[in-house]
């Protein structure tokens, strides 16, 4: 999905996921778990689902201390009993879309791709999704979504896929609604192959040794960009496309995996990737200690978002008019940031220019002192309508459940919304379209991935540095940063900042485009064909 997810209980995990990536870019992981978010994460502390990923083996029956001494065999056989069936061959059809009134046509794979530990035992499977037009020479691109605990169901079915999913992400969408699948006008297939690729414990991959094994193998920002980048190693050489110009696009957590698998494919496997393409990135987190105390980065990279959805709401929403929100806040909102207490006068100043500027109620901003926290923002958005906000989209509400409780217990509305209707699209288009067939779950959020995630200072570092890094070390490289400008969850203005503090000759490589909608902008039409249309002229026009 997005904004990926990082963490806190049951529904909650999943605005973890995607706040973490799940992607609370620049919020602290306390106000994730008071928030209940994940990926893309702020859910509602519902229920945590009755199944969890089984993994081969590990629920095998153990013989009893007063059984026979030939109950050695029988708890075998049950072991085998209780093992998931393996998952089918992979499994290929031919698909056609009408674009931009032209007939595509193009082959569809979903398969499967070994991982193995360190002594080469296969220890999970990675499923991918792939979509190929016949040609020579053509780019493929490789595809991440966050949590971490997403799948990538986000960016295929909602982005750049062929086919796009009606309904999701947006204001009155219903987890009920009815599944509808349309050709994608702002598919990338037409310049560049696609493969969806699912890290362990989401969609239908799955780790095939015990949890322990699983989060030594899989659950940790190292070995994840390990695996992952092996796996698009080895999806090159099984299909003949090594010497393919090829790119990576990561969203939300995704955006986090983007600039490591980059570096490492490049440092460490000897893959050069043409272009990198970061859609609502968890990028450069900040000081969570206290960052909120001492600097006026978490309140800067806020402010924008909070705004930009106040100027839609009064339909100014425009690039001219952020243009000046962003001056203010890199300048005086800044300054008085810094100031604090000391100057008083700055201070009220900043408060009442806050006030105007997101037209909230002026109480609530001036006991805020002008510092607009996240959780409490979106419980005050639309709570005169008895209503909640969603961290990816403050536009896109809610009822609120539980309008009287001291903090939001409540799903976040756009998880709540969407859950359903991309599960149901995905399994229904892999086991009947494709004919794949499993009846394994499907975990577009796995609440197990966002729990058992390691916090590790990997995580807490970001990857700003191997961004960098990645950049340096190849001038043919070239970045794509595309953010909504109502997103809460990884904010825009953390990405400007991180980006501004590049040296000139590493910048200038990188381009930062924003669009009107949240996490997902690209769950709105109009800014789902501008990024296309933006990231084909950046980074394929020379292909």
């Amino acid at each position: 999905m997005a904004c990926g997810f990082t963490l806190s209980p049951a529904s909650c995990i999943v605005l973890a996921m995607k706040t973490t990536d799940a992607c609370a870019l620049y919020r602290s992981f306390a106000w994730s778990s008071v928030v209940c978010a994940i990926l893309f994460l702020i859910i509602s502390c519902v229920a945590r689902p009755a199944f969890a990923q089984a993994r081969g083996g590990e629920q095998a029956a153990k013989p009893s201390a007063k059984a026979p001494e030939n109950s050695a065999n029988s708890s075998k056989e049950n072991s085998e009993a209780n093992e998931l069936p393996p998952l089918p061959p992979n499994k290929s059809i031919e698909q056609s879309i009408v674009l931009n009134d032209q007939t595509l046509h193009y082959t569809v794979t979903v398969g499967t791709i070994n991982a193995r530990d360190p002594d080469g035992k296969i220890a999970g499977k990675v499923v991918y999704t792939s979509y190929v037009v016949p040609g020579k020479d053509r780019p493929v691109t490789f595809a991440f979504n966050g949590g971490p605990g997403a799948s990538s169901v986000f960016l295929n079915f909602g982005a750049i896929g062929p086919k796009h999913l009606e309904g999701i992400g947006n204001k009155d969408d219903s987890a009920s609604g009815r599944i509808v699948m349309s050709d994608n006008q702002g598919t990338w297939l037409d310049f560049t192959d696609l493969v969806f690729i699912d890290p362990i414990g989401t969609g239908f991959s799955r780790s095939l040794v015990p949890m322990a094994d699983t989060k030594k193998l899989f659950y940790s920002t190292v070995p994840d960009i390990e695996y992952l980048s092996t796996t698009v190693y080895k999806w090159l050489v099984q299909n003949d496309r090594m010497t393919s110009p090829k790119y990576i696009i990561g969203e939300s957590y995704g955006g986090f995996r983007g600039p490591r698998l980059t570096y490492y494919l490049q440092s460490q496997l000897g893959v050069g990737i043409n272009g990198l393409i970061l859609v609502s990135p968890y990028l450069n987190p900040s000081d969570e200690s206290n960052g909120y105390i001492y600097s006026p980065i978490p309140w800067m990279v806020t402010l924008p978002p909070i705004v930009a959805a106040h100027l839609e709401r009064e339909g100014k929403l425009t690039p001219e008019a952020m243009q000046s929100v962003i001056a203010y806040d890199e300048g005086p909102y800044a300054t008085a940031l810094i100031a604090g207490n000391a100057d008083s006068a700055s201070q009220q100043a900043m408060i009442e220019k806050v006030t105007e500027m997101t037209g909230l109620d002026p109480t609530f901003v001036k006991q805020s002192g002008g510092r607009l926290e996240t959780g409490a923002y979106l419980r005050e958005v639309a709570r005169e309508q008895g209503k909640i906000g969603s961290v990816y989209d403050s536009n896109v509400t809610m009822l609120d459940p539980f309008p009287w409780a001291p903090e939001q217990r409540a799903s976040d509305p756009i998880l709540a919304a969407i859950m359903a209707p991309t599960t149901e699209a995905m399994v229904d288009f892999v086991t009947n379209v494709v004919g794949w067939k499993t009846d394994a779950p499907y975990h577009t959020l796995s609440f197990e991935v966002a729990g058992s995630w390691s916090r590790d200072e990997n995580l807490q570092s970001g990857s700003v540095t191997q961004l960098r890094q990645a950049v340096a070390a190849d001038p043919g490289l070239k970045v794509f940063i595309g953010h909504g400008w109502n997103d809460l969850s990884c904010p825009f203005m953390g990405s400007v900042l991180s980006v501004n503090q590049m040296p000139d000759a590493l910048r200038n490589r990188i381009t930062i485009h924003e669009y009107p909608g949240g996490h997902m902008f690209y769950t709105r039409k109009d800014s789902r064909i501008a990024f296309r249309k933006a990231a084909k002229a950046d980074l394929f026009s020379t292909q």
